[in-house]
Order: structure tokens, then sequence, then C-alpha cells
């Protein structure tokens, strides 16, 4: 009798078709081959994974069913237009195209399309390529490139406005001190030149406040280590509310301004507490271009062991999706600017032991955002101070 081989001879195009399979599944790019009539063939399981569908499921399924309407309404007259004329569109040519998830997703996919001529007839193999990844890193660095343009313009901006302000202080100050020689000269004055003597005194009450707007400007540019003192909060607050409304169109604005009777002194670098306040105030002022009515509230209050100061504009409030994410550097909703402003402001605020919070509002009321800080004295952070309802 015979020894039958313990490893009996394998039919040659099983082992071939099982080599390819295994090429197909373990390949990290999507494999798919549909046949002349666009039915698919072949659905490997890197497909599986772009498009959410099961081999099973879409074998034998027009390949449309894998594209957004917008390429599959025509993608059966560009197969007929090539079995008719021979042209080819795509066949051999890289290119970018969007595929369709089964949840409905549109995502962009890199295609690069063969042919080949079968015993089964005409057969295209597509090899795809999910570019998600690599459009989010080109957004992100388009975004970064941007940003670190606008940087370099804020630091030539603060270069400039520290320079400016130095140059404008010293013709300020002559024009100070000519105005008190005149004043000390005419301080014995007839009465008939008291009117005259009047108007000098505003005048150089005006250029007193000038130089001192000046001055505070400077200190907000400059770069120096933060200096921690007990701070008058509600004077600040007046200060940056003058320094910011002075760069802005205020007519039409109502502002109203409640103070906190006796309110204890903060322990805080004033520059940075101001540079808080600024920002609010401005993003307020800007939430309310446009609106019929342009109201801003600055509300102080105390508990006795933090003061907490609340900023409110009567514009649309903040749509819950920003919200989420409105204290995140670089996250922003403006045509304008880089998102730094809030996601500064909060560090700052919790560096001196405090916080900052906002209640978005929404629904005829607008955003309302609350800047809390240690009384001095009370230099353990205070609990947040919960939105009003």
């Amino acid at each position: 009798m015979q020894d039958v081989p313990a490893n009996p001879p394998c039919d040659a195009r099983t082992v071939s078709e099982a080599r390819l399979l295994s090429v197909l599944d373990t390949a990290v790019d999507g494999i798919i081959v549909i046949d002349s009539r666009a039915r698919i063939l072949v659905f490997n399981k890197a497909c599986e994974a772009l498009f959410g569908y099961e081999a099973r499921e879409i074998i034998g399924q027009n390949i449309k069913t894998l594209m957004p309407p917008e390429f599959s309404d025509h993608h059966d007259q560009y197969l007929s237009h090539y079995h008719d004329t021979g042209e080819k569109r795509i066949i051999g040519i890289g290119r970018e195209v969007r595929g369709m998830h089964r949840d409905g997703t549109i995502f962009p996919l890199e295609l690069s399309v063969g042919e080949a001529q079968t015993p089964d007839g005409r057969q295209f193999i597509g090899i795809l390529r999910d570019l998600r990844a690599r459009k989010a890193v080109e957004h992100r660095l388009n975004q970064l490139q941007a940003q670190l343009v606008n940087l370099a313009r804020i630091s030539a901006m603060d270069e400039m406005g520290a320079a400016i302000a130095h140059e404008l202080n010293q013709p300020l100050t002559a024009v100070m001190l000519y105005l008190q020689a005149i004043l000390r000269k005419k301080k014995d004055a007839p009465d008939s030149e008291r009117p005259i003597l009047d108007i000098l005194g505003k005048a150089l009450r005006e250029a007193e406040r000038a130089g001192s707007i000046i001055q505070r400007m400077r200190q907000f540019v400059e770069k120096r280590e933060p200096e921690r003192q007990a701070i008058d909060l509600e004077q600040l607050i007046d200060e940056a509310l003058e320094l910011t409304l002075l760069g802005h169109d205020v007519h039409g604005i109502e502002l109203h301004r409640e103070k906190a009777p006796d309110m204890p002194r903060v322990e805080a670098d004033p520059v940075q507490i101001q540079q808080i306040v600024c920002n609010l105030v401005r993003n307020g002022l800007e939430a309310m271009k446009g609106r019929p009515s342009r109201v801003l509230k600055v509300v102080t209050r105390t508990d006795g062991q933090a003061a907490s100061v609340e900023i409110q504009d009567s514009g649309p409030g903040i749509p819950g999706d920003v919200a989420q994410n409105l204290f995140r550097a670089f996250s922003t909703s403006k045509r304008t600017g880089l998102g730094l402003g809030l996601a500064i402001s909060r560090t700052i605020a919790q560096n001196h032991g405090g916080d900052l919070v906002v209640d978005p509002g929404g629904e005829g009321r607008g955003a309302r955002f609350i800047l809390s800080l240690p009384l001095t004295g009370h230099a353990s952070a205070p609990d947040r101070i919960p939105p009003r309802p």
C-alpha cells in the first residue's frame, strides 16, 4: 500500500488567495475592488474601520454607498464615460476625494485607482488613505502661524505704545508747567480775569488727568515682575473703566456702576488686576455692538473674606459650545484676536488665590463674568462665587 504524505499538496490557487487575503487584511490603507458595474468585490479591514461597514454588509453594493451625494450622483456617469471613450479622469492619478461614513460623517480621503483585466472582466482597485489627521495638523499649523504673526504684531504694538506714551509725556509735562506758571502769576488778578483763570485751572486739571492716563498706559505695557500690594479695588476699577472706555465708541452705552459699601483692601498686583478688568470690559463692549440696548453693569461685592467684581453686558449671551472652551488658550469666536485674553485673565485670578467664572446668559440675558479675589489677610483661595439665577 502506498504511503499517504503527512502534508498533502495544497492547491496553488488556494495558497495564492490566502496570501492575498492576508495582505489585504493587514494593509494600513483601505483597499476596495469594484467591477465594471461599480459593485464592491473586495473590502478590507482598513475599509471597515474607515467607513463603519463590515465586509459582508457592503460587498455587492454599489460603490456610491461610500460617497457623499455630490460625488455619488455623478459616479455612474464617470464610469460610463470611461467605458465609452477610454478617457481616464482618475485612473492612475492620485487625488483628494471625500468619503461618507455609515453614520453620515463626511471625511477627506486620498484615493489612487488602478485597473486590471481579469477572467471575470474589467476591475478597478482603489487604495484609500484617511486624511483627517493630516488635515487637522495642517489646520493647527496654519492657526499657530497666524497666532505667531499676531503675537509679533502685539509685541510691536506694546513697544510702540510705550514709546508713544514716553514721547507724549514730555510735551504734556511742559503744558502743565506753563499753565501752573500762568496761574501762579495771576493768583492776585482782578475779578474781571477770574473766568479766564477758571478755564486755565480746568485745562491744568485735564492735562494732569491725561498725564495720569498715559502713566497708567505705560505701566500696563511694561514688562515687569508682579508686585502685590494692598490696593483700593474700587479706585482701580474706576481707573480701568476710564482707560478702557477712552479708546472706544461709547455713544449710546449706559454704564451702571455699583460699589460695595466699605470695601476692604485687596492684596493683589494692581496692573494685572487692571488687565483683567480692561479685558472683560472690552469683551462686553464688543458683545453689545449693533444691539438696540447697550448696558454695561460693573458691580463690586464683598462677603468679608473675598471681594468680587461682576461685569455684565446686554449682549446676546455666550452659546453653550463656545462657553465650554471659553477659558482655553487660542479658543475664540472673534474674527480677530488670539483667544488668549480670558485664559490669561483666569490664570492671573487663580494665581492671586481667586478665580474667574462666567454665567453665559442667553435667552435675553447678556454674559456675566465674576472675578473673585481674597481680601487682605485672607490669602487662601476663596470658594467660587456661584452665578446668580
